[in-house]
């Protein structure tokens, strides 16, 4: 039966998926966009630091004030609305509430989050990819080990990627690559707030009207958030990295497939079986024709001359040898498509992509000169990006997780594009960086 029919039995049996989300920011106010359309599936409570805050993006997305009106969960449990509170403990520890989509974008904050969330015998949808990028192979262990279900986020690229692996790997394909599409220049990595419009093609006023965050977008631009999300697709997929970072290499749809072989053959990956992400812009900065920014693809290779003539009869584009296939989805919706993460986790058990080993890892590198004392801001601020790198070298160099690089203070100067590690920070104990150490002691040994 599809999700869809299953969420359809589930509203004629009035026994709806009961949901708690956690942040009502942008990706969240995306989901809740979507949620009075979805059938078969509760909103029971909204957690968020700033309650009117949220109720300002429940307005702004469609909601009426009547359906934000309980009391308490107990009382939205009842009579089909919904809770809007601060305590995420509250909704976290609901005895009906079934799964929790984790949304606030503060990686240190969702581990606490989901680590309580299966305590509590609860599944979990993961926005916050950041967690997922430096502890989500344990995050997945610990559901694992409480009977819980850990999940990307479907909308978000890296589930969706996920998903075309799994298309390629259940056809029998191997896969030669995988990745998402990027608008980059190599200077956009020393991108800060103050420039993050202009670089990324908007201006401020279209910025103000979406309520859009300048840190959390620069975080893309900068390469940070590429960086996380091919982190993630690594190490839910068993695929590798590049050894000293994305290559960004530009290419046409059309191309994708002749530049994601191995250097050996023409094209830009070190071996098979890697992550890529591939750029929107040529390297003098003129737009790609027909680009791949917003999607996400998956390259595979036909392993005989069937296959590769079975190309060829059914009109699939392929590299000029014919053996390399790709298949793309132009774009992705965010969190107007998370609902698809609900639906699978709650109805068939199954996670839309979850780490299963550590491959890759995202170490804080620095946009400029850092002084002895500065106080590092983290993903997509004025101090530092995220590079990708295999997870032995991360280990190798005691890499500083990107996830990790904010709120903590610079205990020795660091250069201007230097990988930063622990030798270089005063630690601040926490439940994530515990985490974190934990999992690499775990892990390493692969």
């Amino acid at each position: 039966m599809s999700l869809y029919q299953k969420l359809l039995a589930r509203a004629a049996m009035h026994q709806p998926v009961r949901v708690g989300l956690i942040g009502a920011g942008k990706f969240g106010s995306m989901y809740l966009s979507q949620v009075p359309r979805t059938p078969g599936v509760h909103l029971v409570g909204i957690a968020d630091l700033s309650p009117e805050a949220a109720r300002r993006n429940l307005a702004r997305v469609g909601w009426s004030v009547e359906q934000t009106q309980a009391a308490s969960l107990d009382v939205a449990i009842a009579t089909g609305q919904t809770h809007i509170t601060e305590n995420w403990e509250d909704i976290v520890g609901h005895p009906q509430i079934d799964v929790i989509v984790e949304s606030t974008g503060n990686p240190i904050a969702a581990v606490d989050h989901i680590l309580r969330a299966f305590e509590e015998g609860k599944d979990v949808v993961n926005v916050t990819v950041e967690a997922d990028a430096f502890c989500g192979p344990l995050l997945a262990r610990r559901a694992a080990e409480a009977g819980r279900i850990y999940s990307l986020a479907f909308g978000d690229q890296p589930a969706l990627i996920c998903d075309l692996v799994d298309w390629a790997r259940t056809c029998g394909f191997p896969v030669v690559a995988a990745g998402r599409g990027h608008k980059w220049l190599p200077h956009f990595c020393e991108s800060t707030p103050d420039t993050v419009w202009e670089n990324w093609g908007l201006t401020p006023e279209q910025a103000t009207r979406g309520g859009l965050n300048p840190k959390m977008f620069n975080s893309f631009l900068d390469g940070s958030k590429p960086s996380i999300e091919s982190t993630a697709v690594a190490n839910a997929c068993g695929l590798d990295v590049p050894s000293n970072g994305l290559l960004y290499p530009p290419a046409s749809i059309a191309d994708i497939p002749f530049v994601t072989r191995p250097r050996s053959e023409g094209g830009v990956l070190e071996k098979k079986g890697m992550v890529e992400v591939i750029s929107s812009l040529e390297q003098d900065g003129r737009e790609i024709p027909y680009e791949i920014r917003m999607g996400v693809w998956v390259t595979v290779e036909a392993e005989t001359d069937y296959i590769k003539n079975c190309f060829e009869e059914y009109k699939a584009h392929t590299d000029p040898s014919g053996r390399y296939f790709t298949l793309y989805k132009r774009w992705h919706l965010i969190g107007l498509e998370v609902g698809q993460s609900v639906a699978s986790v709650a109805l068939r058990g199954e996670a839309t992509g979850a780490a299963r080993e550590w491959r890759a890892d995202v170490v804080a590198t620095a946009k400029r000169d850092l002084r002895c004392g500065e106080t590092l801001d983290g993903e997509g601020g004025y101090t530092v990006w995220g590079k990708l790198l295999p997870a032995k070298t991360s280990q190798a160099i005691n890499g500083l997780p990107l996830g990790l690089a904010h709120g903590i203070r610079l205990t020795r100067p660091v250069s201007k594009g230097a990988t930063l590690s622990w030798d270089d920070v005063a630690v601040h104990d926490s439940r994530a960086y515990r985490l974190r150490q934990e999992m690499v002691r775990l892990f390493s040994g692969q």
